[in-house]
């Protein structure tokens, strides 16, 4: 297929000669070029449309499907969609097994496409029967006319970046390149990719980026699958809790570990910076390129895999208050925020006043809750929501006393409490919180002064 052509049959035929962007402000810093391969200009938005095709052509050519069959496969999401666009084209049907600590918005796209997913527990062992692992080669067998994709031992994964990504980076870079790093999981990008590299020159670095509770690194290290490094992470689309069979150690120079905090750091600030709409991984892949920056020299040439696009994570990384409930946004303490807000008057309301006062006050200052005091005393709190629900219930209310309507006094915190530690404190139940300053003046803090805060 011609790259240059712009008529095609199918959606299929687009898969492939993704672009190569100069990373700037990201990169600065760096001795050397970086340059991203952005593959999320794939059809099916992330570089997992590939591999998904190049496994059933592969699966189509030994007989492991027949016409009309049905896919089965465990995926974080985006080999789905790979395989699901494949199966559009070439009828076949789709089942999908996939963890809770996926992205709604991945699962949501499966079902788009056609697909029927199935969510799985994250925090199981492979070999547990309600591992998503373990039901996808159940299904596998009970479902008739199916085939088990099984992306992680299925070495056409690796082949397909070994024929196509691989070329497009070595002609893209005119052969200039000397290192590519890439977020690994299935091992399929950097073992496939590594394996072209090393046959074209052995110089060429393979640095895969993995994460903290996967055991890649210490097997790359040592050969040993050490399940206690095994635990929890949020990081999506790489790191694994065993060994695919794709990975060919000797094609991997380095393995670099990055936090879940700074692949999700790094990736917004590629939306922010670079206007790349990029995914989780992409952010670990910089994070931890930055923090190999010693080994770079100025005659170098980085080329980073950007493996899928922003839209996968706008519910978790691209969304402040998921971020802020991790501890994953840098922000100052709750007297900088009180210090950046400017002087404010906190409108408080005595007891001893009526409902409709509140009322009054709500509407004119468009505020949603109020502090209630008595003698100098904060004893309790009006907010919109409780007003609503009392009014609904009764519109007598409007006459009734403040003191026999108010809720809970909203929470006291101290002016050194980080604002990413508000979560523990604004929640469903309480939309704002209180900060006494050294003077003994308060003050009132709503989520949307925090949210406001994390936009500058």
């Amino acid at each position: 297929m011609n790259p240059s052509k712009r008529v095609y049959d199918n959606v299929l035929q687009t898969i492939g000669n993704t672009p190569l962007i100069k990373l700037n402000k990201v990169a600065a810093g760096l001795p050397c070029p970086v340059y991203a391969k952005v593959d999320f200009f794939n059809p099916g938005n992330s570089i997992k449309d590939r591999m998904a095709l190049k496994m059933l052509e592969v699966a189509e050519q030994e007989g492991k499907i027949k016409p009309g069959g049905t896919i089965i496969e465990g995926t974080s999401g985006n080999t789905g969609m790979g395989l699901a666009l494949a199966a559009i084209i070439k009828g076949y049907k789709c089942i999908f097994t996939t963890t809770d600590k996926q992205s709604k918005e991945k699962i949501d796209i499966l079902k788009a496409v056609g697909a029927e997913v199935i969510v799985c527990p994250t925090n199981v062992e492979p070999e547990d029967p309600r591992s998503y692992y373990s039901v996808s080669k159940r299904l596998a067998k009970e479902v008739p006319n199916s085939w088990y994709v099984n992306q992680y031992d299925n070495l056409a994964n690796r082949l397909a970046h070994y024929e196509t990504t691989a070329p497009e980076i070595w002609e893209q870079t005119e052969g200039k390149v000397t290192h590519v790093v890439v977020a690994s999981g299935t091992g399929g990008t950097i073992t496939g990719i590594g394996m072209f590299m090393k046959e074209k020159n052995p110089n060429i670095k393979m640095w895969a980026i993995d994460s903290y509770g996967s055991l890649l690194k210490k097997w790359f290290e040592t050969g040993e699958l050490d399940m206690k490094e095994v635990y929890p992470y949020i990081s999506e689309g790489f790191g694994e809790d065993f060994l695919p069979e794709n990975y060919i150690k000797n094609v991997i120079d380095h393995f670099e570990k990055v936090t879940d905090k700074d692949g999700a750091v790094m990736a917004r600030r590629i939306a922010k910076e670079e206007g790349l709409f990029v995914g989780y991984s992409a952010g670990s892949v910089i994070a931890g390129l930055r923090q190999l920056k010693d080994q770079l020299k100025p005659t170098d040439l980085v080329v980073v895999i950007f493996h899928d696009h922003g839209s996968r994570y706008v519910g978790k990384i691209y969304n402040d208050e998921w971020m802020m409930d991790r501890g994953f946004l840098d922000v100052d303490t709750v007297k900088d925020l009180i210090a950046g807000l400017g002087k404010r008057r906190l409108l408080t309301i005595d007891e001893s006043a009526k409902v409709a006062d509140a009322l009054a006050l709500m509407k004119k200052y468009d505020i949603e809750q109020i502090p209630v005091m008595n003698a100098g005393t904060i004893t309790g709190a009006i907010t919109q929501a409780g007003l609503f629900k009392k009014l609904i219930e009764n519109s007598d209310v409007k006459e009734s006393d403040i003191a026999s309507v108010k809720e809970n006094a909203l929470p006291v915190v101290e002016m050194d409490t980080t604002v990413e530690r508000l979560s523990n404190y604004i929640n469903k139940e309480n939309g704002a919180v209180l900060a006494k300053d050294e003077s003994g003046e308060y003050h009132i803090l709503t989520k949307y002064d925090v949210l406001n805060a994390f936009s500058k």
